[in-house]
């Protein structure tokens, strides 16, 4: 089949898929709900999208800076405006279609720079696979600071999983359990050792690899203090704009870090779907669901997590727009004052 065809088709696979989720979150909310968030948004403190858009600009320059860091063991030292807002049209352009950012925003940056697009692919990697290693570490904080809450969900899951019908636990569901667990582990390591040569296997075995080899390609890095310093700030504003933004809403104005990190784990990994508009549809369900363990009915999750999924939207379309307009003028106004 050709590849535009199928990148057409995939496109719209997950174009429907985010118009279901849309529809699956709000399918259940009743008339009453609907006055809830209404009522919600009618008195939501929108003074304080400017802070939140504070932390997503510096959360992305921070970026820019470690992304800059990656690119000096190659030889290659852009200027910090230009890559700067090449990751701002990055942003914008995983609106339409994702991914895409990652492939522009190197593309951008080698057109005013003299850096060849198809050396920073490596970098693209390593900044992806300290993400994913962030957001483990998120999640594991996450699971360690509300083990209590955590854990009782868990253990309620476990219960419907494992339990036989007097409520008691069932060894014989644990060892089918456990046995299927193995039989998983055992076909996977085969898969990979026989089936090595089909193309799909090789791409897995690729990102594995890519991923650990990004993680460890920090051991090379002269700055890898500045390296670590940037992660750690692009995170801590990313769980930032969360808490301002539970302030922003009445409903939610009493939560705290705990629940910031629980919607910043399940808010990223709603954004790790490759679906258009930057998590339409996921991110507000899965903030719905994550903000439902705290007692907060679901009407007014979905508000929440509708909220923070707009000021996002709107923040890396009107950033990336602004970036593509003054890139030009900026290189040009540069490449005169040079000249004279």
């Amino acid at each position: 089949m050709n590849k535009k065809i199928l990148s057409i088709l995939q496109y719209l696979l997950f174009l429907g898929l985010s118009i279901f989720l849309v529809w699956w979150s709000i399918k259940d909310i009743s008339d009453s709900d609907w006055v809830k968030i209404k009522d919600a948004f009618r008195n939501a403190n929108y003074l304080l999208i400017l802070p939140v858009m504070c932390t997503l600009l510096l959360s992305h320059y921070s970026r820019a800076v470690r992304w800059k860091i990656l690119m000096e063991p190659l030889g290659y030292k852009p200027r910090i405006f230009n890559t700067y807002m090449a990751v701002l049209i990055g942003y914008m352009a995983n609106l339409a279609v994702p991914r895409l950012g990652e492939v522009l925003k190197c593309t951008i940056l080698a057109r005013y720079e003299k850096v060849p697009a198809d050396k920073l692919v490596g970098t693209i990697v390593a900044e992806r696979a300290f993400d994913v290693l962030c957001l483990a570490l998120v999640i594991i904080i996450t699971l360690l600071t509300q083990a209590d809450l955590i854990g009782g969900y868990i253990n309620d899951a476990l219960n419907d999983i494992l339990s036989s019908k007097t409520g008691s636990f069932s060894a014989t569901k644990i060892i089918i359990l456990l046995a299927l667990l193995l039989v998983a582990v055992v076909a996977v390591i085969i898969v990979f050792k026989k089936f090595g040569h089909i193309k799909f296997i090789q791409k897995v075995k690729t990102v594995f690899s890519g991923i650990w080899h990004g993680i460890t390609s920090v051991r090379y890095l002269k700055n890898k203090g500045w390296f670590i310093f940037h992660t750690l700030l692009i995170w801590s504003m990313y769980l930032l704009s969360v808490q301002i933004g539970f302030w922003a809403m009445r409903e939610t104005s009493a939560f705290g870090i705990p629940q910031a990190l629980s919607v910043l784990t399940m808010g990223s990994l709603a954004m790790i779907v490759p679906v258009p508009g930057g998590g339409l549809g996921v991110y507000p369900l899965f903030v719905e669901r994550t903000l439902k363990a705290y007692a907060l009915a679901g009407s007014l999750g979905f508000a929440f997590g509708q909220l923070m999924w707009s000021v996002q939207f709107f923040f890396a379309l009107i950033s990336g727009f602004i970036a593509l307009s003054v890139l030009p003028y900026f290189n040009k106004r540069t490449t005169v004052n040079e000249k004279s």
